[in-house]
């Protein structure tokens, strides 16, 4: 198991990644706990977030299983895509974390791209 030192250091390492290459682009972040997953786009260069999205909202919840499968990230992601799109954004650069770009993650990015919006 890894530790949260070197956890960190990895997030580290894949944002500082991301922003190198952002240019103006929002950055879309994603966040997995082991019960649920949350996704928001942030504008680094003001500190706003644009859109969010979660498995806790309570119209996600009341249609889901359970917040920890794959098909709970790609309905986070769907409703992350549309709610960008009324935020007026339709390209952003994909923050996986620490997290490996696998399962869940991969699921909310692939909903997400579906959904309208470009990496």
């Amino acid at each position: 198991m890894a530790s949260n030192a070197s956890i960190k250091r990895r997030a580290g390492r894949v944002r500082r990644k991301v922003k190198a290459v952002a240019g103006d682009r929002p950055r879309l972040s994603v966040h997995r706990s082991s019960k649920n997953i949350y996704a928001q786009v942030i504008d680094d260069q003001k500190g706003h977030t644009l859109a969010a999205a979660s498995t806790l909202e309570k119209d996600l919840k009341s249609q889901l299983k359970t917040g920890a499968d794959a098909e709970a990230a790609a309905a986070v992601g769907k409703l992350l895509a549309e709610r960008a799109a009324k935020a007026g954004v339709t390209t952003v650069v994909f923050d996986r974390g620490a997290y490996l770009y696998h399962g869940r993650v991969k699921a909310l990015a692939e909903a997400a791209r579906e959904g309208g919006l470009s990496f």
